[in-house]
């Protein structure tokens, strides 16, 4: 399989809106940002799951949507988080990232 070689930001399109994502090889799991995902009308919410980060440990909310990086479209989950203090409303975890991704730091 071929591999798409991505950075460490880079551009996705979630239901037509073009958006800066932090790609993160340590996340095991893709986050979005719940005021984002509102704004995008994103959802239903379709389970929750139980997310261990720096802060603790958390429920969150699930939701399943289409992303779009460097072309591939690709229907993946992501809960919801608080994401407002951080520069990147979206995180591409190692869930999207197996994929057929290859991360490139320089780029």
């Amino acid at each position: 399989m071929k591999k798409t070689v991505i950075g460490l930001i880079e551009t996705v399109k979630i239901n037509g809106k073009e958006v800066l994502a932090r790609i993160d090889t340590g996340a095991e799991y893709s986050s979005i940002d719940e005021s984002l995902a509102e704004e995008l009308e994103l959802g239903p919410v379709i389970r929750e799951i139980k997310i261990r980060s720096a802060s603790g440990k958390t429920r969150r909310p699930i939701i399943k949507t289409k992303l779009e990086i460097k072309g591939k479209i690709l229907e993946s989950e992501f809960n919801l988080a608080n994401r407002k203090h951080m520069k990147y409303k979206i995180l591409v975890g190692q869930d999207i990232l197996k994929d057929g991704f290859l991360i490139d730091p320089e780029k």
